[in-house]
């Protein structure tokens, strides 16, 4: 197989297909987690050495023969030639910039980003690309070359402009395009005009030609790099000439294509140099792999916290019977994450029946540790199922948060209800892709809905059943917590006054901030209308102003148990981040934190997350003046709350 190295998530795949790691453990032990773009996979610096010498474990990268013996000696007739590469820049035709959405006209074009722009730039200057290939080819009429191109439109242009050039296309019959291929493989025909799709992979056409132009340029690295190493390749006794063509608005377009050749060209190195240090054994590589039982416990303790690097269910057994005033955790989403290369390690499960076997060995800990007639709050989120591994074909949700009910009533807590926390459905669908404005107008059957988190209330049944208090109350001051207060409390929804959401016609001249802000206010105070919310953002968006990377006018919520006012970016992945270090899987809201500490146990007591991760939980606890206690596997992250 010739994956393409630069890709990740094709390695991944193929580990999955061969058994050696599914996709969804790969992803999380290697890689950090692009919460805007779904499988956007940037290696952990700190874990590229242990994912090349992995993927060496299962997988071959030999460039030459050398690099298994050792000896040069070895590489004579498989010393490829020199590569000349060169770029050529072409004007872009700026009288044809267009309007921006507003109606305001450009005047000049902007950069071919996305595929969109860039398929537009590749329409609007098919002439002056195809002048720049006939300058090219007029450099030496008899050689034999490559036309490489992506657009059919291209195709066209080639054949009227170069007759004698031999095209091959997808609706030719096989037989004339066999017989085309390999007339140019063979020399007799001595221009051959395809796309790197279709022509780019498999063929061997370096006898007779060391010469390509590329008519284009285009963001699949894959298809260009298996093109070029159609000429570029043993058996090729010349160098070899690539000459691409691209216009000045496709400039960040060149930019993304050098950078994947660069990293493509890095994979290539690491692994040679991985076959060289180890050779073929696996045996020294594999000590490199290990995956750890068990943690050597350290302990940082101060005046209000105590933050332990332990196995939660061996650090369980240090902590008091009935001592722990409330527990607050995130627990790992069974399968979905795996947090630390440790056998004990939540996230190292088979299946969800095997996690939840896992968490019967905690539970029953934690629920010994707390005080009678307390809290246990658990942040989950349900999980989406591809339809490769159901069966069905299309995505289907695993209900967690069932299991986890199930979970912790049989052993022993009362459920008490939960809380809804809204996410935005326009980033999670750049994540999943799975709620699609396209998919949903080809076929609503086959779409869910957004998938908000859940933070579940469980109580630890007080000693005297007699009386529903805990043993050791949760008391809150009449002057602190006043009637009033109670009473909007207790109703479940609270309304503000406010005036009526501007107009269509007058939030176009806002900016998308003061939008949402506008927006959610509005939806705090007034009765809702679900027509009139439809209208205003078919409104905005003929203004061009409806964003489609994140939703703008999101539904607030009037109950208490739906929090639509979370703000997912205050967590400490915000210090991480400017430390420049690590950020966690799924870091917890300070909001979150901050409100079940508040209302579900006193100042002083001892607030416990097994879970602790970047320790948000006993941070938020300290602020509050209760103690905070947090546990927490993972090493480096541990390390990093303790700073």
């Amino acid at each position: 197989a010739t994956p393409s190295p630069n890709d990740y998530i094709e390695l991944l795949a193929y580990a999955d297909f061969l058994g050696i790691m599914d996709v969804s453990q790969a992803k999380t032990r290697f890689f950090k987690r692009d919460s805007t773009k779904a499988d956007h996979l940037t290696l952990h610096a700190h874990k590229e050495e242990e994912f090349w010498l992995w993927v060496a474990s299962w997988a071959l990268f030999v460039q030459q023969p050398s690099d298994i013996t050792g000896n040069p000696e070895d590489n004579k007739g498989y010393i490829l030639p020199e590569l000349d590469v060169r770029w050529h820049e072409v004007p872009t035709d700026h009288t044809q910039a267009g309007q921006e959405k507003s109606g305001q006209f450009k005047m000049f074009k902007g950069h071919a980003i996305g595929l969109q722009d860039s398929a537009k730039e590749k329409r609007q200057s098919i002439d002056a690309r195809l002048a720049k290939l006939i300058e090219l080819r007029n450099e030496d009429t008899a050689a034999h070359r490559i036309l490489w191109h992506d657009l059919e439109d291209e195709r066209k242009a080639i054949e009227r402009t170069i007759p004698e050039a031999v095209s091959v296309y997808g609706k030719q019959d096989t037989e004339t395009q066999e017989e085309q291929i390999s007339g140019f493989s063979e020399g007799t025909i001595q221009e051959l005009a395809a796309k790197p799709m279709m022509l780019g992979s498999g063929c061997n056409l370096q006898r007779h030609c060391s010469w390509a132009i590329y008519m284009g340029i285009g963001f699949k690295f894959n298809d260009f790099i298996q093109s070029i190493h159609r000429i570029h390749r043993f058996l090729q006794k010349n160098q070899v000439r690539i000459d691409i063509i691209y216009t000045e608005a496709e400039s960040q377009v060149r930019k993304q294509l050098e950078h994947k050749w660069r990293q493509h060209n890095k994979l290539v190195q690491r692994m040679t140099e991985i076959i060289k240090q180890y050779g073929l054994s696996h045996i020294e590589m594999a000590q490199h792999l290990t995956r750890k039982m068990g943690v050597e416990r350290v302990e940082i303790k101060g005046e209000h916290y105590t933050i332990v690097n332990n196995d939660c269910v061996e650090e369980m057994k240090r902590i008091k019977a009935n001592s722990v005033g409330l527990i607050l955790t995130s627990i790992p989403f069974s399968t979905q994450y795996e947090y630390s290369p440790n056998y004990a390690d939540f996230g190292h499960s088979d299946n969800n029946e095997e996690f939840f076997k896992q968490m019967d060995y905690l539970t029953p800990q934690l629920y010994e540790a707390l005080m009678p007639g307390r809290i246990a709050a658990i942040h989950v989120k349900d999980r989406i199922v591809p339809g490769g591994m159901t069966g069905l074909g299309f995505q289907a949700v695993y209900p967690f948060h069932m299991k986890v009910h199930d979970h912790y009533t049989k052993h022993g807590f009362a459920y008490m209800g939960m809380k809804t926390i809204v996410t935005d459905v326009v980033r999670e669908n750049n994540q999943t892709y799975r709620l699609g404005w396209t998919e949903q107008c080809k076929d609503g059957s086959k779409m869910g809905v957004g998938m908000p988190e859940y933070l579940m209330l469980f109580r630890k049944p007080q000693t005297d059943t007699s009386k529903a208090y805990a043993d050791v109350p949760v008391v809150k001051s009449k002057e602190d917590y006043t009637r009033s207060r109670w009473q909007i409390d207790a109703h479940g929804y609270a309304r503000s006054a406010g005036d009526r959401l501007l107009k269509p016609e007058e939030l176009k001249n806002m900016e998308a901030d003061a939008i949402f802000q506008t927006f959610k206010a509005w939806t705090e105070s007034e009765v809702y209308n679900y027509e009139y919310h439809v209208r205003i953002g078919e409104e905005l968006e003929l203004m061009g102003k409806l964003p489609s990377g994140f939703m703008l006018l999101q539904p607030q919520s009037w109950s208490n148990e739906v929090w639509a006012d979370i703000t997912r970016m205050l967590t400490l992945n915000g210090t991480q981040w400017s430390k420049g270090k690590e950020m966690h899987l799924c870091p917890m809201q300070f909001d979150i934190a901050d409100r079940v500490i508040r209302q579900m146990s006193n100042p002083g007591d001892v607030v416990l997350d097994p879970f602790g991760g970047l320790m948000t939980v006993p941070y938020r606890a300290i602020l509050q003046g209760r103690y905070g206690y947090g546990v927490e596997l993972n090493p480096s992250y541990f390390l990093d709350g303790a700073g």
